[in-house]
């Protein structure tokens, strides 16, 4: 399958400091539904199973009669989890970054191109290939819960011998989402990014993942390749089950021995970090009650990574994670709006963080 960079200019390229992993371009179409509808959708509610493309459809199309608030539309924008970090960088931070990965050469391939260029992120490690763009429904009920049939089993997708050390050349950081479906891509990313002097942050993607997968997980955290590990509360619980002591405390330590940070999500409730013999817990920021939790952790990596590069304490890296985090739960989908962007910048003045610099 034949491949081609969106834009050959390594020049811009090389001004990107934080790259994003994202081996298969996905577009998410999110919607606010009635419960009627996710009872009568296959799988378990607030989980995430792959499904055809014709049963892809079929959701989409019952979606329009089960819209829980008229005239609220479907929203179709760039998603994936690294994706909604990325841009979360870019848009609300003002990072220079980049995502290199793979996107199809149909309407979803240019959406998703569209909307990185639109948010000031650099495509030009993107590969354009013949086939179908990844796609995700993303279905938000009245209580702000997600459930999600995503459709990749013929998404495009790099390879692992696709990836060059140009690529990676003069960033300061690649982000990666652990995963089974890219692992080769995860490994030759991750050996590469070391060889050029990069630090590498990886998300836990999902309990099932951790449960299901866990020998080839601990072979990256106990590689010491991965200098930053972002863990929710389910994923913790899955890292350390059937320990004596299985709690979020206990998935911080275990992250800490193998990461130089190590980091646990806790909802409502906040989070938990760990750097060297600090440890810090910060309390979440915002309302409790999310309109859509979709990209709660995504944009809370965002922040913490700001941190970081701006050379924050511990604390203030969670401090900025939660104002990010909290920002992107007050409206639907993994997009942070112009107007929760400016909530963000507040909630961080309240706080005396750094404010970013942006054009948001």
């Amino acid at each position: 399958m034949g491949a081609e960079h969106l834009i050959i200019n390594r020049e811009a390229s090389q001004a990107a400091l934080i790259l994003g992993l994202q081996p298969a371009a996905l577009i998410d179409h999110v919607a606010r539904v009635d419960w009627s509808l996710l009872d009568q959708t296959p799988g378990e509610r607030g989980g995430s199973i792959p499904v055809a493309i014709e049963e892809l459809e079929h959701i989409l199309s019952e979606v329009k009669t089960h819209i829980l608030d008229e005239p609220s539309p479907i929203k179709t924008i760039a998603g994936g989890s690294v994706t909604n970090t990325i841009r979360g960088l870019s848009v609300g931070f003002g990072v220079p970054c980049g995502l290199i990965g793979a996107y199809g050469d149909d309407q979803q391939g240019q959406l998703f191109v569209s909307n990185m260029q639109f948010s000031g992120v650099d495509v030009s490690r993107l590969r354009m290939k013949r086939g179908p763009t990844g796609q995700c429904v993303c279905l938000v009920d009245a209580s702000g819960n997600r459930t999600m049939r995503p459709c990749l089993s013929n998404a495009v997708k790099i390879q692992a011998d696709e990836l060059i050390a140009e690529d990676v050349k003069g960033s300061k950081w690649l982000v990666l989402r652990f995963g089974m479906f890219n692992f080769e891509v995860i490994q030759a990313a991750i050996r590469i990014a070391k060889q050029e002097g990069l630090s590498v942050s990886m998300d836990l993607a999902s309990f099932e993942m951790v449960r299901n997968f866990r020998t080839p997980l601990l072979q990256l955290l106990e590689s010491g390749d991965v200098d930053l590990c972002f863990a929710n509360e389910d994923e913790a619980a899955e890292l350390v089950r059937g320990e004596e002591n299985a709690d979020s405390e206990a998935a911080l330590e275990f992250l800490a021995k193998r990461c130089q940070w190590a980091v646990v999500t806790l909802g409502p409730n906040g989070c938990i970090a760990k750097h060297g013999k600090e440890i810090v817990k910060v309390p979440a920021i915002g309302e409790a009650k999310a309109i859509d939790a979709t990209g709660a952790g995504d944009l809370f990596a965002s922040g913490f990574l700001y941190g970081l590069v701006k050379g924050l304490s511990l604390e203030e890296c969670c401090k900025v994670g939660s104002c990010s985090g909290g920002s992107v739960i007050r409206s639907l989908g993994g997009e942070v709006t112009p107007e929760n962007w400016q909530w963000m910048r507040k909630q961080m003045q309240i706080r005396g963080l750094p404010i970013p610099d942006t054009r948001t």
